[in-house]
């Protein structure tokens, strides 16, 4: 049986990240009366940053939970409705969409903006949950800084560990990459950048090494972590070789680097292009419609989208488009309906 619609909105965002709620704040300006579905990750990834340094505007800096805040209480000053849920389906065979959240409610809509984010992989250690935001974290860009002169943990193999390691030497008194395996995933340019730090004594290479655990405490930070080695890599699958060894090692920040999923589950069978990781496809350019994407009427941003700057104000940048995109869609939209029916009138009339 169809579950009954709750409602009709003109237009539905996915996601109360940056990029989601700038779109919001744009749309509602517009007149375009948008539902800001939270999602299972409200705020997004901003929201496990303790302190934003990097945003504009903000001399003093501002936590990232302050500024999700901030912009929601500014997208509902100009009208828009946030609420939480979680969509787990959108039907794009039909207008208008039909997008139906995981407690079974079931929205109508004119368009569409996916701004759902990715949500940056962990390893579910004892230690991370209670330490992100507090020396460790997902993005180097946004937290290297606050750990001057720290030793520093990155974990990963590939591009993204690769360049976060060499960004983070600016900082750090030893940057120490650990790698499960022997053989890295990187590209040989990445690799070459990081030898050529290590020669330069800023940094370490720590292969067939993962990390167990980390400690401290969110008030003093991280104090070290629990590694593990062995000759043979993955030596968390040989935890009972002898071959195995386990050791603590002190570091003040650890930044986990082993990708990201964009939460785009949503949306497969709607005909919108992805890429192999699941990344939206936009039409992108250097004019209107950005953030189009294969479905007319459905739009990308932020995350989502951008698997390469994932900074908070270039997803802002990509909500405000994907806003203004969206409203010229629905004003098209709504001339075309109305062009329709006024030719509908006029046959009737005859």
């Amino acid at each position: 049986m169809t579950a009954e619609v709750a409602e009709h909105r003109k237009l539905i965002i996915a996601g109360t990240g940056i990029s989601g709620l700038t779109a919001a704040i744009y749309a509602a300006r517009s007149n375009n009366d948008p539902l800001v579905l939270e999602g299972d990750e409200p705020g997004g990834q901003l929201t496990l940053t303790t302190d934003v340094a990097n945003y504009p505007g903000f001399p003093e800096g501002i936590s990232g939970p302050d500024l999700v805040n901030n912009m929601k209480e500014q997208a509902k000053q100009f009208g828009a409705e946030i609420d939480h849920g979680i969509i787990v389906d959108v039907d794009a065979s039909d207008r208008p969409f039909r997008v139906e959240l995981k407690d079974g409610t079931v929205y109508t809509a004119d368009a569409v903006i996916a701004a759902s984010g990715a949500s940056a992989r962990t390893l579910g250690i004892p230690g991370e949950d209670e330490l992100m935001g507090y020396g460790v974290s997902t993005c180097a860009t946004c937290d290297g800084a606050f750990f001057r002169d720290e030793d520093m943990l990155v974990v990963g193999g590939g591009d993204a560990a690769m360049e976060e390691a060499t960004f983070l030497t600016k900082f750090a008194d030893t940057v120490y990459l650990a790698h499960r395996r022997e053989e890295f995933r990187a590209e040989d340019y990445w690799i070459d950048r990081v030898h050529e730090k290590v020669e330069e004594g800023d940094m370490e290479i720590m292969k067939n090494t993962e990390m167990t655990e980390i400690h401290g405490t969110p008030e003093d930070g991280v104090d070290h972590v629990t590694l593990v080695q062995n000759p043979e890599g993955h030596p968390t699958e040989k935890l009972d070789d002898p071959e195995t060894e386990e050791f603590e090692f002190d570091v003040g920040a650890v930044f986990l680097a082993i990708g990201h999923t964009p939460n785009t589950e949503y949306l497969e069978g709607t005909g919108v292009e992805m890429d192999d990781a699941g990344y939206l496809v936009t039409q992108g350019g250097r004019g209107g419609g950005q953030t189009k994407t294969a479905v007319e009427g459905i739009f990308g941003a932020g995350d989502v989208v951008d698997h390469h700057y994932q900074q908070a104000i270039t997803a802002g940048g990509m909500g405000s488009k994907a806003a203004i995109d969206a409203d010229e869609y629905l004003e098209e939209h709504a001339t075309a309906e109305a062009a329709e029916g006024a030719t509908a009138d006029a046959e009737a009339d005859d």
